[in-house]
Order: C-alpha cells, then sequence, then structure tokens
C-alpha cells in the first residue's frame, strides 16, 4: 500500500545544536593554536567573548519575547568566530561591545538564528575595527608554549609588509611561519594548519561542501596571480596572501554560514567568487591591507537575490 502524506519525506538527524557543536569541534584547532600563540591574553579575548554572546541571547530573547535559543550554542559559535577574529590584546570592555553588536544588533534585532541578514561574527568585527582602530590592529608577537606572554611585544602583520613592499624586496617571513601561525595578527586567523584541520572536519561531517571555500580561494588566487604575472611586484605573491590575514578563516568559517549563504551549488559559487574578487579588490585597491571581513558582508547583502535567481527545480516538473 502507498503512503500519502506531506513534506519532508526525507529526515535528517542533525539538529541546530548538533551542527553547531561539530562546528566548535572544526574551531578547536584554532583555539588551542591561539592559546599556545598568545597566551593568557587570548584565553581572556576567548572566554569574555562567549560569555558575552550567550549572555545577550539569553538576556535580549526574554526580553523580546523569542524563544530561548541558547541551548542551541549557536552564540557560543559567534562568541567564539567573534574572538577569533580579534586580537589578543582586546581589552575585556571592548570585547563585550563587539558581542552586543553580533548578538543583539546583527541576530537578535532580525528575529534570532536563521532570520539575520549579515554574519554576526562579522559585524561584530566591523563594528570594533571601525570604532577602535588602534586597538584592533595592535598585534603581538607569538610566543609558543608561554602561556602568561609576560614580554609580549607588538608586530607587523605579514599583509602590512606586503602592501608596502617595493620593488625588489621580498616579505622576510617563510611560508612555514604562514602556515603553522608563527606570526602576529588576529587570534585565530595566524594558522593555516589549524583552519585546514576544522576544514577536513567540516567536510567529513557533512555540515558544509567544498564549493564556497574552493570558489572563495580560487578566485582571490587567480586575480592575485593575474595581477603578479603583470606587474611582477612582490606584493602580489599569491601564496604569501593566501596564507596570510583572515582570508582561510573567512572563506571556511565565515562565507560557509548557513543563513548568510546562498542555498544552491550555482549560487554558493556565484557569492564565493563575489567574496574572492571584492577580497582581491580591497586588498590591492583599498587603504586597509584586509579585506575579508568587508567582502563577506557585502556580498552577504547579494545572497536574497542571488537565491531569487538560482532556484532549483521541483523535481520531475521542470519548474522553479
Amino acid at each position: 500500500m502507498y503512503k500519502i502524506s506531506t513534506s519532508p519525506h526525507m529526515n535528517s538527524q542533525q539538529t541546530t545544536q548538533t551542527i553547531m557543536r561539530d562546528v566548535i569541534v572544526a574551531l578547536t584547532p584554532a583555539m588551542l593554536v591561539s592559546l599556545f600563540m598568545f597566551g593568557i591574553q587570548a584565553l581572556i579575548v576567548l572566554a569574555t567573548s562567549v560569555a558575552s554572546c550567550v549572555f545577550f541571547e539569553y538576556f535580549f530573547a526574554r526580553r523580546l519575547k523569542l524563544k530561548n535559543t541558547t541551548s542551541d550554542l549557536s552564540a557560543v559559535v559567534t562568541g567564539v568566530l567573534l574572538a577569533l577574529n580579534l586580537p589578543a590584546t582586546m581589552p575585556i570592555w571592548m570585547t563585550v561591545i563587539g558581542a552586543f553588536m553580533a548578538i543583539v544588533v546583527a541576530k537578535m534585532a532580525f528575529g534570532g538564528i536563521g532570520k539575520n541578514i549579515f554574519n554576526p561574527a562579522l559585524v561584530g568585527r566591523v563594528f570594533l575595527f571601525i570604532s577602535f582602530p588602534v586597538q584592533m590592529t595592535t598585534w603581538i608577537t607569538p610566543r609558543f608554549m608561554d602561556f602568561f606572554n609576560i614580554d609580549a611585544t607588538t608586530a607587523a602583520t605579514p599583509l602590512n609588509i606586503l602592501k608596502h613592499l617595493g620593488a625588489g624586496e621580498q616579505l622576510t617571513t617563510g611560508y612555514w611561519d604562514l602556515f603553522i601561525g608563527n606570526i602576529g595578527g588576529s587570534m585565530g586567523e595566524t594558522s593555516v594548519l589549524a583552519i585546514l584541520l576544522g576544514l577536513f572536519w567540516l567536510l567529513k561531517q557533512k555540515i558544509i561542501t567544498w564549493h564556497i571555500p574552493v570558489f572563495y580561494l580560487g578566485s582571490f588566487a587567480v586575480c592575485m596571480f593575474l595581477s603578479e604575472i603583470v606587474t611582477g611586484a612582490p606584493r602580489f605573491d599569491v601564496l604569501a596572501h593566501l596564507l596570510s590575514g583572515g582570508l582561510m578563516l573567512g572563506a571556511v568559517f565565515m562565507a560557509t554560514d548557513y543563513t548568510t549563504s546562498p542555498m544552491t551549488k550555482k549560487g554558493k559559487i556565484i557569492f564565493a567568487v563575489g567574496c574572492g574578487v571584492l577580497t582581491y579588490i580591497i586588498r590591492v585597491f583599498g587603504s586597509y591591507p584586509e579585506g575579508v571581513s568587508f567582502a563577506i558582508l557585502i556580498m552577504n547583502a547579494f545572497v536574497p537575490l542571488i537565491d531569487k535567481y538560482c532556484h532549483q527545480y521541483v523535481y520531475g516538473t521542470g519548474r522553479k
């Protein structure tokens, strides 16, 4: 006998909580590297960001009479991502302000999880960068396994150095240091190795697909490669740019956010290429050496339009 029922006809064991739990697992290598490299300062920023995000979500859900969603771990993920986008020297009160902007303004004001237009962690980061540029661009030199990092000194990031490289000059930081994270920068963006481990876990658990990370990094690399071929300038070093700044962190963890990225494969590719090209434009022609946060937020605004024109066809009908 045939059973007649309404959709959905396929069920999954995944829930918001299990998805967020896997994202936290994927972020664990980056968190550990930040603790090893930047010490107790990184731990303070991380704990402050997570605790603030959970508190603001709980408090304002009650005030706005929305469902309490703190148990689904989405606020924890936002707190971790925000912290990993900040320098380890970030003052506590500024970190709290960033958490407020991420949760209250970018998430709860739109109705909570699944309804926000922009990535909450990136909104918090960009607000802090615009409001407190000095604190957001003060990087400390990593001191591996020196947990208390007592003698920390400030240092320029590879992206800042690349930005101002002249003819005949070369980046003094080696590719290996860029890969493992032995450089200054935001807490979670320095170690490409840690981010790749997280990417492997997300793909293995089928939390994300490969389309956004690959096309984001690929389109950016193509633009940089063409610039290097045409100009021959050392500041267009493709590999150095791929391993520097927040590009890897953004491509793997920020651009792939379910709510603020397209639903279809075609849409994801368009979105990712847009992110890659915008990141290239901002890094090369802008006054700011980084461009990942702004590129992703700009493309977040185009997601509804992309989804509108990249519909899937109804199976067996040929209609959208």
